[in-house]
């Protein structure tokens, strides 16, 4: 039996796959969660075979969800419910151990095929149409302490709270941030966070 986590925000939209997921023989919707908070605490918990995850949720720094549930428990897959119109999330969700990924307008029998690839061990599974826009897209050029000193420049907190936040100097944030600036081609920190953000590299 195939154990699954599946977390999407939308409850009609997360309550229908759950139903058509558990219809598979060999399939088991064992917990749904409307956001990422709770994912790893949660997937440590139940210890899920595939974590099916929808890609929206991935914005604004979750990447990092994966790379901690891949650590935490690397015999979890993860499957993104993705579309083509965000090919740099995309491309660093490929790069965050994402084991697979598949259109949100899938057929259901097409989703739970993927679902048992990934769940057999199949590193990489991409739904063709989405293969071309994720491999295509730029890859991250910003490191990963890059990215958390700019998630907290999004928030517009001066760099004395993102040093104290990050346990930085205050220097060491203003030369970070200049790096990221030159990285993404924006004039200051506001286009780098639009810039990374359009990107998918937050």
């Amino acid at each position: 039996m195939i154990r699954i986590l599946l977390v999407e925000q939308m409850t009609l939209l997360r309550g229908a796959l759950a139903v058509v997921l558990s219809a598979e023989e060999d399939m088991e919707v064992v917990c749904e969660l409307a956001g990422i908070d709770d994912v790893v605490n949660m997937a440590r918990s139940i210890e899920p075979d595939v974590a099916v995850i929808d890609i929206d949720l991935f914005a604004g720094g979750a990447l990092a969800i994966a790379h901690e549930l891949n650590e935490a428990i690397p015999d979890c897959a993860v499957l993104v419910l993705a579309s083509g119109d965000s090919p740099g999330t995309l491309r660093s969700a490929l790069d965050a151990h994402v084991r697979g990924f598949i259109g949100k307008d899938t057929a259901h029998g097409q989703l739970a095929r993927y679902i048992r690839r990934v769940a057999d061990g199949e590193k990489v599974v991409i739904d063709p149409l989405l293969a071309a826009a994720a491999l295509g897209a730029r890859r991250n050029p910003l490191t990963s302490r890059e990215r958390e000193v700019l998630r907290e420049a999004a928030s517009g907190v001066p760099f004395a709270e993102i040093a104290t936040q990050l346990h930085l100097s205050v220097g060491t944030v203003r030369n970070y941030m200049s790096s990221i600036i030159r990285k993404t081609g924006g004039r200051n920190r506001w286009e780098a966070v639009h810039i990374a953000t359009d990107a998918g590299w937050l």
